[in-house]
């Protein structure tokens, strides 16, 4: 009896216990996304975080995001690049120089040597990496996964993005497939490949941990995709992929105070990038289109201020006569919110998707007025208030050189450079011809193309005032507008 009293009890409770298992998974939805779970250890009891996968992503078996192939994908493609700045050495005895020994031989040699990364592009050998990473080199050596060793060519560079890009004699190479930087979300797994500390193929994981981030003014891009992928010198200029091993961004910088990851990276979004490239493939410098308007954030407290019900946005301050936002009929107070669907509520994010068109292409604007939404097609202009596009031998038409030290002679100048090809443009309808030398712009002294192309830059909508010297050696003066 005593045996039965204990029994009973447990089958009863077994076969319960069954019943519940079986109806639990029968009720349990079989399309249920799968999430990732992973136990946090420290002080006290253990806490479970719940994490919902992306379907997007490549997943393993057990539910977690798989980045082999990314990974697989992604190596063959990144390069180990190597700047070379070369030296002179001598060869020979020290006593050549006191006793006229003609034994003794210059040669040049290299003499620093520094490291960075690059991702190849197309098949015939275009390379993408950092401008600050050839910058001041006298060549530069590629070094592909294989071990196959290159010097490459250097197509063009872009400052102001940190892009560089190079070319090598080669064929049948692996390039990389190109992603989207605008659908890149926050949290989403990314890899970071190059050659950190010159450890060649070098792969890190991250997730994005912020977009359109600033970091002050460092660089006139300020519009980074941040993850926290370990980057290091010798990463730059190498690829930042997706858990698909697309190509999302170009590692470019750290946030640290040693020098050395800390936890945060930089890279410069794709579709950025990949305008660059192409431009100066095509045209040998950066088509830079602009609505042609002042601006700033619009805050809570600023919207408050003026009297506005949006409290997000980029405000207009001020709609510049003749420019893109102008002609599309913009007005000072109106407030943008999206470029061609993406939205735009901060400077960079604003910033990051005009840097993806060039002067003459047209893009859709959404803006508030009065808190009625509007949109206008707007067709952007180039930083002078045209559509047409610059060439890397020509500004404002006119293609020029800095003074021969006998021109500096002969006209007596330590200053100016020399119009030496002029097609039609604002220099030749001023009234300026070849063979005149460009002295001053406004009050700005001119030593070289970048400082015109900067003064003309800087001149903005207030006009510009030549101070040239003809063939002759007699100073003339000219003035136009940049806006019509």
């Amino acid at each position: 009896m005593k045996a039965t009293n204990y029994v009973l009890p447990f089958v009863f409770g077994l076969a319960g216990g069954l019943i519940a298992f079986v109806g639990g998974n029968l009720l349990l939805d079989k399309n249920e996304v799968p999430v990732i779970r992973h136990n946090t250890v420290g002080p006290g009891d253990n806490h479970s975080v719940v994490r919902t996968a992306n379907p997007a992503q490549p997943l393993a078996v057990n539910g977690s995001v798989d980045l082999r192939e990314a990974a697989k994908k992604t190596v063959p493609a990144v390069v180990n690049v190597t700047p070379v700045q070369m030296g002179r050495v001598y060869y020979g005895s020290p006593l050549d120089f006191w006793f006229g020994g003609r034994n003794g031989r210059i040669r040049e040699e290299p003499m620093d040597m520094g490291i960075g990364s690059g991702v190849i592009i197309t098949e015939d050998g275009y390379i993408i990496t950092n401008n600050h990473v050839v910058a001041q080199s006298d060549k530069v050596m590629v070094t592909l996964n294989d071990k196959r060793k290159f010097e490459a060519k250097l197509i063009g560079t872009d400052p102001d993005t940190d892009i560089a890009l190079l070319k090598i004699d080669a064929t049948g190479l692996q390039p990389i497939e190109y992603g989207n930087s605008d659908d890149v979300v926050l949290g989403e797994w990314v890899l970071a490949v190059g050659n950190p500390y010159n450890l060649t193929s070098t792969v890190t994981a991250g997730i994005i941990s912020a977009k359109a981030r600033g970091l002050g003014n460092r660089m006139n891009l300020e519009s980074f995709l941040q993850t926290d992928a370990a980057v290091n010198p010798g990463n730059s200029g190498g690829a930042l992929v997706n858990a698909k091993g697309e190509l999302v961004g170009i590692n470019t910088a750290i946030q640290s105070p040693t020098g050395s990851y800390s936890g945060y990276s930089f890279a410069v979004p794709v579709n950025v990038a990949r305008k660059v490239v192409s431009d100066l493939k095509e045209f040998g410098k950066v088509q830079r289109a602009v609505l042609g308007i002042s601006m700033h954030e619009l805050t809570p407290e600023l919207a408050q201020k003026i009297g506005l019900k949006e409290t997000s946005g980029i405000h207009i301050a001020e709609v510049i006569s003749g420019g893109a936002a102008y002609k599309a009929g913009l007005k000072s107070g109106d407030v943008i919110k999206k470029i061609n669907g993406y939205e735009v509520v901060t400077a960079p994010q604003l910033q990051e998707q005009l840097a993806k068109y060039a002067p003459g292409d047209v893009v859709t604007v959404s803006f508030s007025r009065g808190g009625k939404e509007r949109e206008a097609d707007i067709t952007l202009q180039n930083i002078f208030g045209d559509v047409t596009v610059a060439t890397e031998s020509g500004i404002l038409g006119a293609q020029v050189e800095a003074l021969t030290k006998d021109e500096q002679y002969r006209y007596r100048l330590s200053k100016g450079v020399k119009i030496v090809a002029l097609k039609n443009g604002k220099f030749k309808e001023a009234g300026l011809a070849e063979g005149y030398i460009i002295v001053k712009i406004n009050n700005t002294l001119v030593y070289n193309a970048e400082d015109l192309e900067r003064a003309i830059k800087s001149a903005g909508d207030e006009g510009v005032f030549v101070t040239a010297v003809n063939p002759r050696g007699r100073v003339e003066y000219f003035a136009f507008s940049l806006l019509n």
